[in-house]
C-alpha cells in the first residue's frame, strides 16, 4: 500500500489492538448493566408525558443560536431558576453536556497565579479544561483529604499567592466510591479555597429529592457543583450551580458557553420535569438502593467488594481477560462493558457494573450466576 497521510494513525490503532485497548461502538443489546440511567427515567412514561406536553405547548426543538444571541429561551431561564432552588445555590447555568460544562469551568474560572488541586481520578473533561486554562494544576492522591491540604500548604510556602481550587467528583464513575466532601469543605474554608464538586453520578441517586451528596454542605460562597442531566435524570445537558458572580463571569468569559449553540428549549423543559419527577417520586431512589444492596449480597461472595453505591467495579487487571469475560457476559444477554486503560489506571482493567431500575432482582441474580461462571473459565 502506498504511503498514506494517515499511516501514523493506522499504526496507533494497530498498537491499541495489540494491547487489547482498541475501542469500537457496540449495539445496545441485553439486560442493562452498563448505562447511567440509574432511575430508569430515560424511557419512562413520566418523561414521555413531559415530552408530549412540551410539544403540545409548542416549545422549539432547536434553539436557533447561542444563548447570547437569539438562542436564549424562557425555558432555559426557568430551568436555571428551578435548579438553583433545588440544589440550594444562588444561581445556575445550563450547558449542552457535562463535558462542555467542565471544560468551560476549568478553562475560565481559575486565573493565572491560582492553583487547581484535583483528585487524580477526576473526569477527563476537567483535565481538558485545565489544559485550556491559565492556572497551574496538580493531582492529589485519590480521596485523600490530607493530600489536598498538604499540596496547598506547600504551594503557599513556595510563594503561591492566588486562589486554590479543590476539584473532586462526589461519586467516582469507575470505582463507585465517595469523596470526603465535609473534610474537603473544611480545608477549603481554612485556605480560602473554592471547592468544585462534580455530582455527575450522584445527582438524582443521593440526597433529599435527589439533590446529590453535596447537599450536606448547604449553600456557601466557595462552592460550585455540577449536576449532569443525562445520567439519573434521563435527559441530557448539565447544570453548573454556583454563586451568581460565577454565572455572570461564564456568560462573559466562558468561550465554550459563549460560542456554542444553546441546548434545545424542549430539552430544558424535559430536564426541569425530570428534576421534579425525582423530587416527587422518592420511591425511585428507594427501589434503586434496595437493588444496590441486593447486588452486593450476590456479588460479595464472588470476591467483589461492595462499593455502597450503584457502581460496582469488578477489577480484573488483565486487559485480555477483562474483554473475554465481558464478551462472554454479553453473549449470555447482559450488557456489561470492559473498561481498560487509559480510562482507568494501567493494571486495573475492569468490568463496570451499573445497577439501575432497568433491571430487577431476578436479573441481578442471573448476572451473578453468569459472572461466577465466566470468571471460573476465562
Amino acid at each position: 500500500m502506498p504511503n498514506s497521510p494517515f499511516d501514523t494513525h493506522r499504526r496507533d490503532l494497530a498498537a491499541l489492538s495489540a494491547q487489547s485497548r482498541r475501542r469500537a461502538l457496540a449495539p445496545r443489546t441485553g439486560r442493562d448493566f452498563a448505562s447511567n440511567d440509574y432511575l430508569g427515567l430515560a424511557s419512562s412514561d413520566a418523561l414521555r408525558a413531559a415530552l408530549a406536553a412540551g410539544i403540545e405547548r409548542g416549545l422549539p426543538v432547536g434553539s436557533g443560536g447561542s444563548r447570547l444571541l437569539r438562542g436564549n429561551h424562557e425555558e432555559h431561564e426557568a430551568l436555571e431558576a428551578h435548579a438553583a432552588r433545588h440544589y440550594d445555590s444562588e444561581a445556575a447555568l445550563f450547558f449542552a453536556t457535562g463535558f462542555a460544562a467542565n471544560a468551560a469551568l476549568f478553562a475560565t474560572l481559575p486565573q493565572r497565579g491560582d492553583l487547581v488541586v484535583h483528585d487524580e481520578l477526576i473526569h477527563a473533561s476537567a483535565h481538558d479544561g485545565m489544559k485550556l486554562g491559565r492556572a497551574g494544576h496538580v493531582a492529589a492522591a485519590h480521596n485523600d483529604a490530607q493530600a489536598f491540604e498538604d499540596i496547598i500548604v506547600r504551594w503557599r510556602a513556595g510563594g503561591g499567592a492566588g486562589t486554590p481550587w479543590i476539584a473532586v467528583e462526589s461519586l467516582y464513575s469507575m470505582d463507585g466510591d465517595r469523596a470526603p466532601l465535609t473534610d474537603l469543605a473544611t480545608i477549603a474554608d481554612r485556605h480560602d479555597a473554592i471547592l468544585i464538586v462534580d455530582e455527575a453520578h450522584a445527582t438524582g441517586v443521593f440526597g433529599p429529592a435527589g439533590a446529590g451528596l453535596s447537599h450536606v454542605l448547604a449553600r456557601r460562597d466557595n462552592l460550585i457543583t455540577l449536576h449532569t442531566c443525562g445520567k439519573a435524570l434521563g435527559v441530557e445537558g448539565a447544570l453548573l450551580c454556583a454563586p451568581a458572580i460565577v454565572r455572570d463571569f461564564l456568560l462573559n468569559r466562558g468561550r465554550p458557553f459563549i460560542f456554542s449553540t444553546a441546548p434545545s428549549p424542549l430539552t430544558a423543559w424535559l430536564v426541569r420535569q425530570a428534576i421534579e419527577t425525582v423530587a416527587t417520586e422518592p420511591e425511585r431512589q428507594a427501589r434503586l438502593h434496595a437493588r444496590v444492596r441486593h447486588a452486593a449480597e450476590r456479588l460479595v461472595p464472588l470476591g467483589i467488594p461492595a462499593s455502597g453505591t450503584q457502581i460496582l467495579p469488578v477489577i480484573l487487571g488483565d486487559n485480555d481477560r477483562t474483554m473475554r469475560i465481558a464478551d462472554q457476559l454479553q453473549r449470555a444477554g447482559f450488557d456489561i462493558r470492559g473498561i481498560r486503560p487509559p480510562t482507568v489506571a494501567q493494571g486495573t482493567a475492569r468490568l463496570r457494573i451499573a445497577i439501575t431500575l432497568n433491571v430487577d432482582e431476578a436479573d441481578i441474580d442471573d448476572l451473578a450466576d453468569a459472572l461466577a461462571a465466566a470468571m471460573a473459565v476465562a
